[in-house]
């Protein structure tokens, strides 16, 4: 009797992978939970209100506790939101390779993983910062958690209005975290922030318009017009620019400053009106003007707030 040889796809073994890749992608995709890349974005304007508030640079080591806690608790923030927005996720295009969304991370460790951050974040506060700042983290995480992702979202098409004030907290907790008070200057800071954030996060959602329709979110520019959109964005971006001005004399700060707020904020204003003259005559939600000033705000909110820190460094 003739043998039969096994064919080369028979015989192929399939790789599995070794038990450090496995651990390396499940750490991967926890550390994915806490989105870090917009974690820097609260980073960015945490530092400088500390040197605002110091008028100088804070102790080396109360700039760390700050960050790492801040780090902890925008992680936690965003996989509570995960954990939470797992159906979500799942049916928009720009968000179904989330973890959980994918099923990589169950809801449940997701959730635990979320509460250890926050714990650990609130802990990090209370030993090495002080109670004031502990407390301003606690309320953010719990405002974007139970207000914005619970209540808000998918209730109203001012979603993002209200539930970026857990984003600007971070302002406070920077000033808090240096002198245990609050003041005028951080209130400032968290209205730059506040007013920033729709021109932000609505040139986002006119591009991935029919992802939020698809989930059922009503986010502004899925309930309302193209131009009605961008009139809203053009009077959130003049809110912004005339508060950074604001924020010159009551913080007294110097032409650093001044030079970096008017230059961005002429650019800001000028690309708002553009997003806003084409809006009104062409009802494309998805437009490259948009996603130039979602880009671009990004750059605006960065070079804003280092030219806080720059001006209180270089000139005092």
């Amino acid at each position: 009797m003739t043998s039969v040889e096994p064919s080369p796809v028979e015989t192929r073994r399939v790789p599995t992978p070794s038990r450090l890749a496995r651990a390396r992608g499940v750490v991967a995709s926890y550390v994915s939970l806490m989105k870090l890349r917009v974690v820097e974005l609260l980073l960015i304007t945490t530092l400088p209100a500390m040197v605002l508030a110091e008028r100088g640079l804070p102790s080396l080591g109360l700039v760390v506790a700050t960050l790492v806690a801040g780090t902890l608790a925008g992680g936690s923030a965003h996989a509570f939101n995960q954990v939470l927005e797992r159906d979500i996720d799942a049916v928009m295009h720009r968000t179904r390779r989330r973890p959980v969304a994918r099923s990589i991370v169950a809801p449940y460790p997701a959730f635990a993983f979320a509460s250890v951050l926050l714990a650990a974040s609130v802990a990090i506060m209370l030993a090495w910062v002080n109670p004031l700042a502990a407390a301003l983290t606690i309320a953010a995480n719990l405002f974007y958690v139970l207000v914005y992702t619970m209540l808000l979202k998918r209730r109203t098409s001012q979603n993002i209005v209200w539930g970026g004030v857990a984003g600007c907290v971070p302002t406070l907790i920077g000033w808090a975290a240096v002198t245990g008070t609050l003041d005028w200057p951080p209130v400032l800071l968290f209205l730059v922030v506040f007013f920033w954030t729709p021109p932000h996060y609505w040139p986002l959602a006119m591009r991935y318009r029919e992802d939020y329709a698809r989930a059922g979110i009503p986010m502004l520019p899925v309930v309302a017009t193209p131009r009605t959109v961008a009139l809203q964005i053009l009077l959130y971006s003049w809110a912004m620019v005339a508060t950074t001005l604001v924020l010159w004399p009551v913080a007294d700060l110097g032409w650093i400053f001044g030079l970096a707020a008017v230059l961005t904020g002429a650019w800001f204003l000028i690309e708002a009106h553009r997003l806003h003259r084409r809006a009104r005559r062409t009802a494309d939600h998805a437009g490259l003007t948009a996603m130039r000033l979602f880009h671009g705000s990004i750059t605006y909110l960065t070079v804003v707030f280092v030219g806080v820190m720059a001006d209180v460094l270089v000139l005092g």
